[in-house]
């Protein structure tokens, strides 16, 4: 049974639907990459999926994990196992990101959290995203650099270990270091079971990742899809076949 299933999803904002008539699907453990021109509607794509409510359903369902989800709040698609993480995360003073996980998990699994646990947790994670463990004392992501924000989202995904994973431009302008920092923690998420769905204009964070899927999205609605061979192409020779489809 697939993990994702969308059928015929059409949804947008108050002026008009972005999003005419996409169809999904992405099995468990499946890395799905999600290509296209600017404005071509895959962060839409990717915030409708997680009910963000400046977006609008019109047309469609959304099912995860064998429920229609399409009316549910963010916040309880978040329970059932789905992420996401932004282009620019948001800046949360006064709640420090330890105390943003804690309330997370215990939201997630219905009990209190287990701090010894928890405190190994972190540290191991931490260790593995080179990511000095401070920072997880620090409110969101105030006063963060572009790529402490990125590893902060790439350490609430390890910690939070979603079915699903939506990560939106998670590589976008960052440096080397940076970029191979958060390309690992993506690895050993998909390699613990985790799906994805990437949404990127680079490639680097897909190199160490076994992409299953590659969709191209143009005027919101997806013309192309095959495997990872169409990154290369992509990369190659661009959208503009894809423009005319």
């Amino acid at each position: 049974m697939a993990l994702l299933e969308i059928k015929g999803l059409k949804a947008g904002i108050e002026e008009g639907d972005i999003l005419h008539g996409v169809d999904l699907e992405v099995n468990p453990g499946e890395t799905h990459v999600l290509m296209g021109p600017n404005g071509a509607g895959k962060s839409t794509l990717g915030n409708v999926i997680m009910g963000n409510p400046a977006y609008k359903v019109t047309d469609g369902s959304i099912i995860f994990d064998g429920e229609d989800i399409t009316k549910l709040t963010a916040s309880d698609r978040a329970k059932k196992g789905l992420f996401m993480s932004f282009q620019n995360p948001l800046e949360v003073p006064g709640l420090s990101l330890e105390s943003f996980l804690r309330n997370a998990l215990r939201e997630k699994t219905g009990k209190p959290v287990r701090i010894f646990q928890y405190k190994k947790q972190i540290e191991e994670t931490c260790k593995l995203l080179d990511m000095d463990e401070s920072y997880v004392e620090r409110d969101m992501n105030v006063g963060f650099s572009g790529g402490e924000k990125k590893k902060a989202e790439i350490f609430q995904l390890l910690m939070l270990s979603p079915k699903l994973a939506i990560l939106d431009e998670t590589d976008s302008g960052l440096d080397v270091d940076a970029v191979r920092t958060v390309s690992k923690g993506v690895e050993i998420f998909s390699k613990n079971g985790g799906a994805l769905i990437i949404i990127t204009h680079s490639t680097r964070i897909l190199e160490a990742l076994r992409v299953d899927k590659t969709h191209v999205i143009v005027k919101g609605s997806i013309v192309a899809s095959g495997g990872a061979e169409m990154v290369d192409e992509i990369n190659n020779n661009g959208f503009e076949s894809y423009v005319g489809a």
